[in-house]
């Protein structure tokens, strides 16, 4: 079968998927048969819920255009365009209010976005397949450093972490998803994800600590788990973090 090629150029944070020696040049890329676009935009490694934008010779297209041979393929990230649309509708505008499905790596992650109020699930035994069938099925944004995840053709929203360290992370899921003035600190429960509730002291004093039941009147309990919350000395600390993502 006649081999031919397509040339691809890569902007904006979509360098990130690509070799240091490629960035930023453009990309040789052959192939036989008939491939979409995003099938090859995902063969040479950059899965398609990054992407924003693709225009072949100068015109906007879809995902489903099909390669042709001497194609001069511009792909713009989706991080370079407004949340609430991408041009020829790549993807659908994104679920309001938002929610995320975490992949097994991301626990502390997980707990952070729960606490400034984001429903987000985290499920150690989660597999790819399932987040994937759980974004579609709840419209939840995929967030994970698993690049082959992103790749599932039934993912529609989906974020791949450039940074490893948990706190830089959840600053680059705030920025990426413009999360300010959409957070609401202490109503979730960050083991479970449900939603918490305030209770009388005297309906949970069998679960609290001594020291607990001398000096504290207010308590919340998660209405899933049941873990009983009160303002500790936790609590203030949890509060300056709060403040230091939510007010930078």
């Amino acid at each position: 079968m006649e081999q031919r090629q397509a040339i691809f150029t890569f902007y904006g944070n979509l360098k990130d998927f690509l070799p240091s020696a490629k960035k930023g040049k453009p990309w040789p890329y052959n192939f036989t048969g008939k491939p979409s676009v995003k099938d090859a935009i995902e063969a040479i490694g950059i899965p398609h819920s990054e992407v924003g934008q693709i225009k072949v010779n100068g015109t906007p297209i879809s995902f489903q255009e099909p390669l042709t041979h001497g194609a001069l393929v511009e792909v713009f990230a989706a991080a370079d365009f407004p949340l609430k649309g991408y041009p020829l509708a790549l993807h659908p505008p994104l679920p309001v209010p938002i929610g995320f499905v975490v992949d097994m790596h991301l626990g502390k992650l997980a707990r952070w976005l729960r606490l400034l109020g984001f429903d987000t699930l985290y499920n150690t035994h989660f597999t790819d397949k399932q987040i994937a069938q759980l974004s579609l099925s709840e419209q939840r944004v995929v967030l994970t450093r698993d690049v082959g995840l992103l790749k599932h053709k039934t993912i529609q929203w989906g974020y791949w972490l450039r940074l490893q360290i948990p706190v830089k992370q959840l600053q680059e899921v705030w920025q990426r998803y413009q999360l300010a003035t959409h957070e609401q600190p202490f109503t979730r429960c960050m083991a479970c994800n449900h939603f918490l509730m305030a209770v009388s002291k005297e309906s949970v004093m069998d679960h609290l600590p001594p020291k607990t039941k001398l000096y504290f009147e207010e308590f919340y309990q998660c209405t899933g788990c049941q873990k009983v919350y009160w303002k500790g000395s936790h609590y203030e600390k949890m509060l300056a973090f709060v403040q230091k993502i939510c007010l930078p």
